[in-house]
């Protein structure tokens, strides 16, 4: 009767199972696009050291004085705030990682629980 009810520890490890099978694919989606993401950050700051690079190259070359000085210093400004992006989303990887190895390890101990009450 408690099992009918849903209120048995059948019913409670049936739940628990089947909210792991549910997060493990989101957690998974979401690590590959965190993942993605660092990847296109990684790009972005190396083209942002690139043009800066270039900016320097014709600043120097330029007959005529131009003063490229700030365009420079905004690009080096945007590139730390991308390293300082990628770092976060490299925390926020880590942590699914280990979120996802959690989910892995507790589907692994409840189906061994199930099948050992089974």
């Amino acid at each position: 009767a408690k099992m009918a009810a849903g209120s048995g520890p059948g019913a409670r490890e049936l739940f628990a199972e089947g909210l792991l099978q549910f997060l493990r694919p989101a957690v998974r989606q979401l690590d590959r696009h965190v993942h993605s993401v660092r990847e296109s950050q990684v790009e972005l700051r190396e083209h942002i050291d690139s043009l800066a690079t270039e900016l320097c190259r014709i600043n120097e070359d330029q007959k005529v004085a131009l003063d490229l000085d700030p365009y420079v210093k905004k690009l080096l400004n945007a590139r730390r705030r991308v390293v300082l992006v990628n770092n976060i989303l490299q925390n926020a990887q880590e942590r699914l990682r280990r979120l996802n190895h959690s989910v892995a390890k507790e589907t692994v101990r409840r189906r061994a629980m199930l099948e050992a009450s089974g």
